[in-house]
């Protein structure tokens, strides 16, 4: 019972890394698709603007995911990480590349390093949510199983890199929709449309991609095939489906704001609760159940107070620095603003 408890708390922090990394990652992927210095001048501005208070938040919750799958699942754990090494590995390098290309290419002076940390913080917001999603399809196609040795096969197959694209155009859809918000936060409705219009591009992505996905796991992933089709996958399907259409006709007819991100996250959200739903009762269809992954009953007892602990401390704080951040209260102080301040101290 327990362990069912705990593999629903992974799942939602899955689902919470997905929509709010994801959110990040987005911004990321219009970053490197702006154009050059004077085309994307304007759209990479709003993306500094909208991402330097809170993207390092997000964090948060690849972390909860990365404890919860350690301590409480440890054979599910060994398994993933001992398999798909490699994508899990770049994943990560992509995750410090991408922290210190965005936190370094403001400051530096030089036009030719500025590129260069751009161009990383670009790249791999490209790169690491397809990793992660292709090692999310390895998972799903039930190739990680307890004699499965590293190799590309467990990662680079139709479901993973299905899983893989459909992670980009995601994490592009969100990304797209939260810019867009921001963009009338900012008082610039040329950018609103500007990333209104890419969005309901990576939008239109994501179903296309989604069906393609469905087919292919028909034959390469049947168990998970079966979940989303059936049962409480196929409600979260239907989630996923409807809050698309709602989160289209909000771009098509609705100024972008709060009710377009909450349906946009409501799609990833669902999507990602299906995926794991299909899969019950395993881990890592059909070799590891939740029962035979978890750790011993002790520790799983001990996890879920800490987790409560964590979730009563850390969602209030999460939410808090949203709110401030989409009022305007997070802002940083311009040099206009600086030399005014230091004017007014020498009055």
């Amino acid at each position: 019972m327990i362990a069912g408890v705990i593999a629903v708390v992974l799942l939602l922090a899955v689902a919470a890394y997905a929509c709010g990394g994801g959110t990040d990652y987005g911004a990321g992927f219009w970053d490197l698709t702006a154009g050059g210095a004077e085309r994307g001048k304007r759209p990479r501005w709003l993306i500094d603007r909208a991402m330097e208070p809170v993207w390092e938040v997000n964090n948060v919750w690849l972390i909860f995911v990365l404890v919860i799958m350690w301590t409480g699942f440890p054979v599910f754990f060994q398994r993933v990480f001992t398999t798909m090494w490699l994508p899990l590995t770049l994943a990560a390098l992509g995750i410090v590349l991408r922290g210190a290309g965005f936190a370094l290419r403001r400051p530096v002076r030089r036009p030719a390093g500025r590129r260069l940390y751009g161009a990383l913080f670009a790249v791999s917001s490209l790169l690491t949510p397809f990793f992660l999603g292709a090692a999310a399809g390895g998972v799903a196609s039930g190739r990680v199983t307890a004699t499965t040795t590293a190799s590309t096969r467990v990662w680079a197959n139709p479901t993973s890199l299905l899983f893989g694209l459909l992670a980009i155009a995601a994490t592009a859809t969100l990304g797209a929709v939260f810019l867009a918000a921001d963009a009338r936060r900012f008082d610039a409705p040329d950018l609103d449309r500007y990333f209104r219009h890419r969005a309901l591009g990576a939008l239109a992505a994501v179903p296309v991609l989604a069906v393609v996905t469905l087919i292919v796991t028909h034959g390469d992933a049947p168990h998970v095939w079966h979940g989303l089709t059936h049962g409480v996958g196929l409600v979260f399907v239907v989630v996923a489906v409807l809050a698309t259409l709602t989160t289209a006709w909000l771009l098509l007819t609705r100024p972008s704001g709060v009710w377009s991100r909450i349906s946009a996250v409501a799609v990833v959200a669902s999507a990602v609760i299906a995926w794991g739903m299909a899969q019950r009762p395993y881990l890592v269809p059909t070799s590891l159940t939740v029962a035979e992954g978890a750790g011993a009953h002790t520790t799983l007892r001990w996890l879920g107070l800490v987790t409560l602990v964590a979730v009563v401390l850390v969602v209030p704080a999460v939410v808090l620095l949203y709110w401030l951040d989409t009022h305007g209260e997070l802002e940083g102080l311009s040099d206009a603003d600086l030399r005014r301040d230091a004017a007014g101290d020498e009055g």
